[in-house]
Formats: C-alpha cells, sequence, structure tokens
C-alpha cells in the first residue's frame, strides 16, 4: 500500500491481519446450462465463514479474466450473492453471471455482513456491537472484498493480472472503495453510487444510505473524490442517474474535474469516464452496454 492507502485503510477500524491466510471450501458444483457455478464458503476474515458463488464459462481452459462482483443493498437483506446469478429489479437483464461468462470471463461475488446467508442479526446490531469493539462495519466489508481478492488470486483458473470490480448502488460503493485500496484491481466500473460526500449533505440525502456506509473521521481528510484518485492510472468508468439523489450532479461535477486532472497527471486520460443519463437509482440498458465494452476493451475477451 502507498502512505495514502494506508491513511485511508487506518481508518476503518480494528481488522483482522492483512497478511492472514484465506481458504475456500467447494460446498456443491452446479450446471446452469450456460455456465457453471461453484458455491462456496470462504474463510476471509476468522471471524465467520462467508458464503460465496463464483460463476465460470464450460468452454474456456486456462486463467481468464475475472470480476469480483459486489451486490447492491436496497434493502433486501436476504438477497446478497444472488445478485450476480438472479439479478434484482434495478439491473438490467440477464443477471450479469450470464453476461460475463458469455464474455469468457469468471466472477466471484461474496454475501457480505449482514445478507444472503449472513443474515439474520439486523444491519444496525452490528454496527453497534462492532462499534463498541473498536470496528467499523462498512471497514469489514470492504476487508473481505479484499481478502477476496487474495482468493481469486490464489485459483488457476484466474489471470491475476486481469481483476476488474463492478456494483451497483452499495456494490458501486465496494467498487470504488475496493480498487483504491487494492492495487491488484486493474479495472473498476461503479454504477449509480459515486456519491460525493459533501454534496449528499447538500441535499439532505444522508438517511437515503444504511448505517453501514458511514466511516468515523472520514470527512476530517477525505472527500469521494480524493479517495477515487487512489485508483488512477488504474481504468475506471462512472455511471450515473442524474435524477438519483445518491449522485446529486454537482457533486459529480466535482468529482469528474478531479479525477480527469488526475488521469491527465497520471499520462492516462481515457482511462477514466464518468457517463450520466437521465434516469434514477437504476441501471439502463446503455449503462450495461457501456460496461460491457469498458470490460472488453481494458481486460480483453
Amino acid at each position: 500500500m502507498t502512505d495514502e492507502q494506508k491513511k485511508l485503510y487506518s481508518l476503518l477500524g480494528d481488522l483482522p491481519r492483512r497478511d492472514r491466510p484465506v481458504s475456500a471450501e467447494l460446498v456443491a458444483e452446479e450446471d446452469r446450462g450456460a455456465y457453471t457455478l461453484e458455491v462456496l464458503t470462504l474463510d476471509l476474515n476468522g471471524i465467520e465463514p462467508v458464503p460465496a458463488y463464483f460463476v465460470k464459462p464450460k468452454e474456456a481452459a486456462g486463467p481468464r479474466p475475472t470480476i469480483l462482483y459486489n451486490h447492491a443493498h436496497g434493502g433486501e437483506y436476504r438477497m446478497g450473492k444472488e445478485e450476480l446469478t438472479s439479478g434484482r429489479d434495478a439491473l438490467q437483464k440477464p443477471p450479469y453471471a450470464e453476461v460475463l461468462t458469455s464474455m469468457g470471463y469468471n466472477a466471484l461475488c461474496i454475501d457480505t455482513w449482514c445478507f444472503g446467508h449472513r443474515w439474520g442479526r439486523t444491519e444496525s446490531a452490528i454496527f453497534k456491537e462492532m462499534l463498541w469493539r473498536g470496528q467499523v462495519l462498512w471497514g469489514m466489508m470492504v476487508y473481505d472484498n479484499i481478502k477476496a481478492v487474495d482468493y481469486l488470486s490464489s485459483r488457476p483458473d484466474v489471470d491475476a493480472s486481469k481483476i476488474g470490480t463492478l456494483g451497483l448502488s452499495m456494490g458501486s460503493t465496494m467498487a470504488w472503495w475496493t480498487a483504491a485500496l487494492d492495487e491488484r484491481i486493474a479495472c473498476c466500473i461503479d454504477i449509480c453510487c459515486l456519491t460525493d460526500f459533501d454534496a449528499l449533505i447538500d441535499v439532505r440525502g444522508l438517511d437515503a444510505h444504511g448505517i453501514y456506509y458511514y466511516v468515523p473521521n472520514l470527512l476530517k481528510e477525505w472527500t469521494t473524490a480524493r479517495i477515487n484518485v487512489l485508483i488512477a492510472p488504474r481504468p475506471h468508468l462512472a455511471l450515473a442517474g442524474e435524477y438519483d439523489i445518491l449522485t446529486p450532479p454537482h457533486g459529480l461535477d466535482r468529482i469528474n474535474a478531479e479525477l480527469k486532472k488526475a488521469y491527465a497527471d497520471a499520462g492516462a486520460p481515457d482511462a477514466w469516464k464518468l457517463l450520466r443519463y437521465p434516469c434514477g437509482h437504476v441501471e439502463t440498458h446503455a449503462m450495461r452496454q457501456e460496461a460491457v465494452g469498458w470490460l472488453r476493451h481494458w481486460l480483453g475477451e
């Protein structure tokens, strides 16, 4: 990690050791028609097991580009990793598992804290207990995602030089935080949640996010743009809705200006792109087309 990354990481509470080993248990393998699904239980944090789905093409051989897929929140705590294979109303069809494997990619999605098969305690209760213990819920979520990259990097069918990350809503925020803190992420796509923190306060939108989102002391030094500058010069596509309360337009203007400069200064002006659409908090057909094209361009077929 760079000094800037270490400074940001230090705000995420008392985390398990970054170098702790990861392991995986294959629970089941299923033929899903167009792809193969591995049902996994991962040991990422040493505290509780992490259920996960890994999807892979049936025909392709050898190490492949792989996407760390981040599921959304939406108050649908029982969904979690199922979003990868089943989709959700805010996303285009077909689900990303079908899209990515048809491109010759693998994809991994974990149940993050509070979601999927980790559901049962409320988000609020987990946040409060962690706060007592000196932990930050968002920090523990990001930690699991970084350790998921450790797991992917250990698989012989994953091209560790071509690991991308994407997601919608909470999954979007997870994509850019993970990419900012882990330089092994070669390509980042965030959909409908590149939120400028100060702009969110301006429009009184704080309650539009769950409590998981809030990191103590973050605003003392950090802006959304400063976090995202840590991704440069690696490719980063942001897709936003002009009517989305979570991405106020004046905040997007500010982020775009700073990231354009950062990517130009890094000699990679074409590796940053922000596109806006006349929609709310949803992935449109045009967004899906841009996301697929971005992956093909930067990670290959």
